[in-house]
């Protein structure tokens, strides 16, 4: 009798302590009464040794060899290393010509603080405008790009060109690794890794924009993006030790606040991922410490990328701040319920409608006191793009002409089904999607919380936090991308991860023969074969069919020639006066700041409002307005040269309607368009054309100084005679 009663006294003396001391010896006996594991057998502990270690070197070969190939591949397409400077800055277009002269600028600059308080007050690239060059075109990689260029001593051994790629294909490499590592964790083998590498090159023209565009801010942030993705994915894992869960922690709040200074976007991508985090909270599908965790780093991030950014209002403004705020508040005003109970799921309810209130008010709150240079070009394109407005404002339209800016073209999703990425990553999200609804249902209906151990015999993929969050979070963003085709470079990289982590995972093979009752053939084996089978069988035909594709790329020799634009560029840098000011379309403009240093009118930036009023001003030259008009516009931007591009002037090739010139006619009303035909009517000729036949009155205000097949370069006269 008195041993069944001590275990009877002892819980009541752990649930009324009557001081310390009582305390500390319950928590003595509750340690000496926990069973002490036995010491993992030696050739265990090697096997995960060899497992890990091979499956890092995987890792880290595959980002190698992406990074190699990329060089490789640059070289050939462009013939880098036999080309002259200027051939080769020809090479970077639009606005990466605008990032990587500031690199330049910086390697020019007696000294680093002189250089960034050149940047920083910048009043030698844009006519009659000082402007904060890296706040507000994120100019952080180029700065980190000249330290380490500098503080090397790389002057001394490779060209600074070289260097500033070189970093970049660097980044996409450990891109590659970090996606290696995520579905690696998620699956359990490297081999998922494996083929999400392969995925990811094979399909590389829909999941980066490296080979078109190498400074561009997302190739310098998307790779920390994705080491945060490893790490939340780690971190979210149930069976996760205290140090791995703090190594997570560390990477996730470093790469956070890196991929946040990276691009003046981040933080729209940070908040799809904190709705994400929200969901999986919502149902109490994880622990809610883990995710405020989360929260905290983005509070953090957020509040020190607005000190080191100059202040920088747009992240005070942001959709994410108002989010975690909201959702802090939410957690302080929650109310202790049992779980299960209807009350519970009402307050639930309760709780999700608060913080979608809480952030509307709080972000409408925000932008009333705080002040921010308002994006309202960015809405009014979202308007029209939707359908709930029309216009006729040129930079709307040309907005909506912009590939990127469409819906993913058919071409896309045949690319992705050829190399089989498609089918399996619908395979994988549906299995996923329905596992996780299972759970969820399961979890509202009995109050229990997620199983802390998973095995593989039960079959249900969807209990484990970090496959919710995957899933929740692909859907977000594929949802993005049927939009807009840009994002597909969000959304692609993950597409391959998912789909690899999926049929390497005995786990899904496993809820699929559960739903399907499978009784013939022992499910646990057969699920084990195939998470091995299909992924080799992919992963042959994959090396069978493209393998010999990228051989050949690599092997036949491309050719970037452009000899207008090189003869163009050393013109200017010949006659040209120091002081002159140029004045043309944007993309162009970019172009002559790189290679010439000289100034101009407007850049191929479309983040500030001014700048895209001046680029549709400085446009006009295509339009069918009067000589004087013209000659107003660009005196006002003090422009002392005009530079007509004839495959702007001439264009044919492109969709109807979206042509620069007929987007100005209907802008300008000299347009109508009824039933898909177009009236034109002026009473003046093209600007563009009408300028180089050498007549009264555009031989008042322009005289021609230079021209060859691609180019016209008109002086705009400080004297004008207004003969006729």
């Amino acid at each position: 009798m008195a041993e069944e009663e001590g275990p009877t006294i002892e819980l009541r003396q752990r649930k009324k302590p009557k001081s310390s001391e009582n305390k500390e010896s319950a928590k003595e006996e509750k340690i000496n009464n926990t069973a002490i594991p036995e010491r993992v057998p030696k050739h265990i502990l090697f096997q995960r040794f060899a497992k890990i270690f091979i499956g890092c070197l995987a890792a880290v070969t595959s980002g190698m060899m992406y990074a190699l190939y990329l060089s490789a591949y640059h070289e050939r397409k462009f013939w880098f290393s036999n080309r002259q400077e200027l051939e080769r800055e020809i090479t970077f277009q639009g606005d990466s010509a605008i990032y990587y002269s500031y690199y330049k600028d910086m390697l020019k600059a007696p000294s680093f603080e002189r250089g960034v308080y050149e940047l920083t007050h910048n009043n030698k690239t844009v006519s009659l405008k000082t402007i904060n060059a890296v706040q507000q075109m994120s100019l952080y990689p180029e700065l980190i790009a000249s330290v380490l260029y500098q503080a090397t001593g790389s002057n001394e051994i490779i060209e600074p060109v070289y260097f500033y790629i070189g970093i970049v294909f660097g980044l996409q490499g450990i891109y590659v690794t970090a996606l290696f590592v995520t579905s690696w964790l998620m699956s359990g083998t490297w081999l998922a890794g494996m083929l999400t590498v392969a995925w990811f090159i094979i399909n590389r023209v829909d999941t980066t924009r490296i080979e078109y565009s190498i400074p561009l801010r997302e190739n310098w942030a998307l790779p920390y993006f994705a080491c945060q993705v490893a790490a939340l994915t780690g971190y979210l894992k149930s069976n996760l030790n205290s140090y791995g869960e703090r190594f997570c922690y560390l990477l996730m709040s470093a790469s956070t606040y890196t991929f946040m200074m990276m691009w003046e976007y981040s933080h729209y991508l940070l908040f799809l991922q904190a709705i994400s985090l929200f969901l999986l909270d919502s149902f109490s599908l994880e622990q809610s410490d883990k995710v405020h965790e989360v929260y905290k780093i983005y509070i953090f991030s957020l509040f020190l990328g607005y000190l080191l950014q100059f202040e920088n209002s747009a992240l005070l403004v942001s959709p994410l701040l108002s989010f975690v705020i909201a959702l802090m508040l939410a957690k302080c005003l929650q109310l202790n319920v049992k779980k299960g109970t209807f009350v519970a799921k009402i307050m639930k309810v309760i709780n999700f409608y608060l913080v979608c209130t809480l952030t509307v008010t709080l972000n409408i709150v925000m932008k009333m006191f705080v002040p921010h240079k308002e994006n309202g070009h960015m809405l009014k394109f979202l308007e029209v793009k939707f359908g709930l407005n029309m216009t006729k404002n040129f930079t709307m339209n040309w907005l909506l002409c912009q590939e990127s800016l469409q819906a993913p073209s058919q071409e896309f999703f045949l690319r992705l089904t050829q190399s089989s990425l498609l089918p399996f990553y619908i395979l994988v999200l549906i299995t996923c999607f329905f596992s996780v609804i299972q759970v969820i249902f399961r979890r509202i209906n009995s109050g229990k919380s997620l199983k802390e151990t998973i095995t593989l015999e039960d079959g249900q993929i969807g209990e484990r936090p970090e496959i919710i969050y995957h899933v929740i979070h692909t859907i977000l963003l594929g949802s993005l991308a049927m939009i807009i085709e840009g994002l597909k470079y969000l959304w692609t990289p993950y597409v391959c991860m998912l789909a690899a982590f999926g049929v390497c995972s005995p786990e899904l093979w496993m809820t699929l023969f559960k739903w399907l009752r499978l009784r013939t053939v022992h499910p646990v084996l057969l699920a084990l074969i195939l998470s091995m089978a299909v992924p080799t069988i992919i992963g042959l035909s994959l090396w069978k069919e493209f393998f010999p594709r990228l051989m050949t790329e690599l092997m036949e020799l491309q050719e970037f020639y452009d000899p207008d634009t090189v003869e163009l560029m050393t013109w200017i840098k010949r006659q040209a006066p120091v002081a002159a000011v140029f004045a043309g379309s944007p993309q162009l403009m970019g172009v002559i700041k790189l290679c010439t240093g000289w100034m101009v009118t407007s850049l191929p930036l479309y983040n500030d409002d001014d700048l895209l009023k001046r680029n549709e001003n400085i446009y006009q030259i295509y339009s069918k307005r009067p000589a004087e008009d013209i000659y107003k516009i660009l005196t006002s931007y003090k422009a002392n040269y005009l530079i007509v591009e004839d495959a702007i002037c001439n264009e044919v090739g492109t969709m109807r309607g979206c042509r620069v010139k007929d987007l100005l006619d209907i802008a300008n009303g000299h347009a109508v368009c009824e039933e898909g035909d177009k009236i034109t009517y002026s009473k003046h000729g093209r600007f563009c054309r009408e300028v180089k036949i050498n007549y009264s009155p555009y031989v008042n205000y322009f005289t021609r100084v230079y021209w060859n097949r691609s180019y016209f370069v008109y002086k705009i006269n400080t004297v004008i005679s207004f003969q006729s």
